[in-house]
């Protein structure tokens, strides 16, 4: 591939695209590739940086592209995360997490659902519809149950969790009705001259207002005290004028149980699939936020009692 060339491979997170850095004379891009059946998410992933852009939230500026050998040219945000900066001791943690809410709350505010992407085709952003929540919820049983249940215990305690899945969802609160990053959290924001850029956003979604805050502050991958995640939370609803506190709070503690749900068996999936098995290491973490959110009892009974089986409360 002629890209290749004055292009180094980038280290990889979860995700099946494969990024490099191209390097000229003076300035540097990201190359982003993506295998022929999933080459889409290119498509997406610009339609929604564009946007972004369009609402004044710095995003990866599209430089060149080339569909046909799956794979376009961005802007380089560099290597600074958000996550690089708050792992830094004597970080002021706080003000820098009220920078990303303020940042979230713009993102909250983007009404425009539609962008031509550079096929000339209109796209517009999906709705984050209850059958998604449900089916990434499943990731957890399909994958994580297998080495955890006999197998002639399986096909009954998936069809339960599947049933209590369900129930969660439906005692959902809030209308699908906002722009939601869908993996809203510190690796995937980069501090760019002191300006705080967003990657990753070929995902978004129209959905539930509290879904990219429970992203942020329950992040599988940074540890925070709940004194820290009390505070965020706070934060966030002082800056929400017509938002009921009570429905926001348990749409928030439900999310937040079944996306690590999801993760749980995403990381499980990248470990005996993918072979990528450090990722095994934060499911812990996982487990934690799972418990800290699934305290009350009128809302997860029936879940708690059915993850007794595999004894999570040991996790």
């Amino acid at each position: 591939m002629k890209f290749l060339k004055n292009a180094e491979k980038l280290k990889g997170d979860a995700s099946t695209r494969i990024f490099y850095r191209k390097k000229d004379k003076k300035t540097t891009s990201i190359i982003v590739y993506s295998n022929k059946d999933k080459k889409s998410n290119l498509l997406n992933y610009d339609s929604i940086n564009q946007i972004l852009l369009k609402n004044k939230i710095l995003a990866p500026v599209l430089l060149s592209k080339n569909y046909k050998e799956n794979f376009i040219e961005i802007q380089d945000f560099g290597n600074q995360t958000i996550f690089d900066i708050l792992k830094k001791r004597k970080t002021n943690k706080i003000k820098i997490f009220k920078q990303i809410v303020d940042l979230l709350e713009n993102l909250q505010s983007i009404k425009k659902k539609k962008i031509t992407n550079f096929n000339n085709r209109e796209y517009t952003v999906p709705t984050y519809k209850n059958k998604i929540l449900e089916n990434e919820a499943k990731l957890f049983s399909e994958w994580y149950i297998e080495k955890k249940i006999k197998k002639s215990n399986q096909k009954r305690f998936k069809k339960s969790y599947y049933k209590v899945i369900k129930n969660l969802v439906k005692k959902i609160n809030l209308k699908n009705d906002t722009f939601v990053h869908r993996d809203f959290h510190i690796s995937n924001l980069m501090m760019v001259e002191n300006k705080i850029g967003v990657i990753d956003s070929q995902d978004a979604l129209i959905g539930n207002k509290a879904y990219d805050l429970a992203s942020l502050i329950d992040d599988v991958r940074f540890k925070t005290s709940e004194k820290l995640k009390n505070k965020i939370f706070s934060y966030y609803l002082k800056k929400q004028k017509f938002i009921n506190k009570n429905s926001f709070k348990s749409d928030f503690d439900i999310i937040s149980v079944l996306r690590n749900l999801k993760i749980i068996g995403i990381f499980t999936r990248l470990a005996l699939r993918d072979n990528k098995k450090k990722y095994l290491k934060l499911i812990p973490y996982a487990w934690s936020l799972i418990k800290l959110r699934s305290k009350n009892k009128d809302i997860f009974k029936d879940l708690n009692n059915l993850l007794k089986i595999i004894n999570y409360k040991n996790k």
